[in-house]
């Protein structure tokens, strides 16, 4: 399989900025999806680049299974399984008891999520450009 870490990467920097546009928009249930998939993207795209394969949609997973050398601290696992608790709820209704998903998701959470997301893209990033 070709090595392809360069357009994980440029896709994930181009989800964060759609995040941003859904957050100025307020479709905050978006934001923290789009987020979480920019951040997944840029994992992936370290995964890539090291030869590894990644295997699904849990950031914090995808995080602690790198190999030692590429491990990231405590804070970072954090920010990530912020960001995996944006996986699912924010597309579908029936992840809540009543209401669609814009009913739970504010300003604050989408904040979070593209903050989050920015500090593992750039994390991610500077293990795969050195």
């Amino acid at each position: 399989m070709p090595e392809r870490s360069k357009d994980w990467l440029l896709q994930s920097e181009r989800d964060l900025e759609e995040a941003k546009w859904s957050f100025q928009g307020e479709f905050y249930e978006w934001t923290c999806f789009i987020a979480q998939q920019a951040a997944e993207k840029g994992v992936k795209a370290l995964y890539q680049a090291i030869n590894a394969e990644a295997w699904g949609h849990s950031i914090s997973k995808l995080l602690k299974e790198l190999p030692p050398e590429f491990s990231p601290d405590g804070i970072l696992i954090e920010k990530s399984l912020h960001l995996d608790k944006f996986y699912l709820q924010p597309r579908y209704p029936n992840g809540f008891d009543i209401g669609s998903p814009k009913d739970y998701f504010t300003k604050n959470d989408a904040e979070g999520a593209i903050k989050n997301a920015a500090e593992i893209i750039e994390w991610c990033k500077s293990k795969i450009c050195k």
